[in-house]
């Protein structure tokens, strides 16, 4: 398996660690991954992808943020679906093995843990290996997570987590397009919903390698009509830095929203950044 080499050191891991927020602390660790912080001290990774793609089809366009190995304290990892920046031996079996985490995946993302053998490479414990899937909730410290229905047609078994805190409500999209957030918007008063935003571009395909036109994650349209269905608040784009010829400009989706009563709020975070929640 490949090995996790960080750009920057230990110091996110450790400002995680020394962090002491009022309410909800986010991190964004690029690409689509995320560690939140709760007031009670409660440590949860969602998608952490430190790889660097598969060159020259995928080419990472950001730092790698960690090394696995310098993550000290976490109660879970989430998986929001089964794609290698999303379920990645190398970046999260070690946070599991040194942790003691629980990693919370549908079946498709934990095949992904099998086919990698990650009791084996990582000697991660299969107790700590939790299936769920839509309708499911549970506690991790202070935090309720929801496991919530999405719309990834490119993923198998895709979901979306509701992360429910004193401080307020969080929802992590994945990938998703629009089509199935509307009953999450219904159920619950979404304070914050980070939603995955892309472009078009040539990608080289899969089995030929051939360059392909390629449509990744939500356009503009599209995550402004996610975000309605969320009736979020507030609105963070994320995995628009990851993928050379498919990166995308968020700054444009601040002017698109003004139109529409959702997402209320755009916020820009670029990798190593904070946001929190709090009331």
């Amino acid at each position: 398996m490949d090995e996790v080499h960080s750009d920057w050191g230990d110091w996110l891991p450790r400002a995680v660690e020394a962090a002491d927020p009022d309410g909800l602390r986010l991190w964004y660790l690029g690409c689509n991954g995320f560690v939140l912080k709760s007031a009670g001290g409660t440590t949860v990774y969602i998608d952490p992808y430190l790889g660097t793609g598969d060159p020259p089809r995928t080419i990472r366009m950001i730092p790698v943020p960690f090394d696995p190995e310098d993550v000290t304290a976490a109660d879970a990892v989430l998986a929001t679906h089964e794609h290698s920046d999303h379920v990645h031996g190398p970046s999260q079996a070690p946070i599991l093995a040194q942790t003691g985490a629980n990693f919370y995946a549908t079946d498709p993302s934990l095949a992904v843990t099998d086919e990698q053998d990650w009791t084996t490479n990582w000697d991660v414990d299969a107790e700590q290996l939790t299936a769920v899937s839509p309708g499911d909730t549970f506690s991790v410290g202070d935090l309720t997570v929801s496991v919530e229905s999405a719309n990834d047609p490119d993923a198998d078994g895709e979901v979306a987590y509701v992360i429910e805190h004193d401080a307020g409500t969080f929802v992590h999209g994945g990938d998703a397009r629009p089509g199935s957030f509307e009953s999450i918007g219904e159920s619950y008063d979404v304070d914050l919903a980070v939603l995955a935003v892309g472009s078009v571009g040539m990608i080289p395909d899969k089995e030929t390698r051939e360059p392909k036109l390629t449509k990744w994650y939500n356009d503009e349209n599209m995550i402004i009509e996610a975000a309605t269905e969320l009736q979020a608040d507030r609105l963070v784009p994320t995995h628009w830095d990851m993928w050379k010829r498919l990166t995308a400009d968020p700054t444009a989706l601040v002017e698109h929203a003004r139109s529409f009563e959702y997402p209320r709020h755009v916020e820009i975070a670029e990798i190593g950044d904070t946001v929190d929640l709090s009331r």
